[in-house]
């Protein structure tokens, strides 16, 4: 199988991380990935804040219900949209997609680098953007998207995807 198309239908959530850290070098690599998601006239709205302080993290717990295995991990990513570099018109919340391809990027490069990771979503729960935008001090013109929790998987058994659906899927309309 192709190895892009084997990362993509191997990539699980991994919610419980060990204690290894994550290297500089990778994380780059994360970030990287991130950057090379498409925009809408290559506006890349996007603002990446990187977690690897233990205090952070536990506040970036903290900052949403269902995050709460931050605390335990070694590194986190908020991606962020920047209000100032979005699309004018009718066209400005085309950044919620362009932060969606990023954060996809950020998941698919850490599966494929070995690494476990969650996303969870920030945007657009009004409390969530308050908790997280002040757990990393963001200012008002960054919006926070989404938090995806990074680390080398504690355990590496993860019970395999179903098939898809097929009534999902509708060819020349919906039937």
């Amino acid at each position: 199988m192709n190895e892009t198309l084997s990362t993509i239908y191997s990539r699980r959530s991994i919610r419980k991380y060990s204690n290894e850290r994550v290297s500089r070098k990778t994380i780059d690599l994360l970030i990287k990935a991130g950057l090379s998601a498409p925009s809408n006239v290559n506006k890349m709205p996007w603002e990446f804040v990187v977690v690897d302080d233990k205090e952070m993290l536990e506040k970036l717990a903290k900052a949403t219900l269902y995050a709460k295995m931050t605390k335990d991990a070694p590194l986190a990513i908020v991606v962020c949209g920047n209000m100032e570099r979005t699309l004018n018109g009718e066209g400005k919340d085309f950044w919620i997609q362009e932060c969606s391809a990023a954060s996809e990027n950020i998941l698919l490069a850490a599966h494929s680098l070995g690494l476990g990771a969650v996303w969870t979503g920030v945007y657009p729960t009004h409390d969530r953007i308050r908790n997280v935008s002040k757990a990393t001090a963001l200012p008002i013109s960054i919006v926070p998207f989404s938090l995806i929790i990074i680390g080398y998987p504690e355990n590496e058994e993860v019970p395999v995807k179903k098939e898809l659906p097929s009534d999902r899927v509708h060819y020349n309309g919906y039937e």
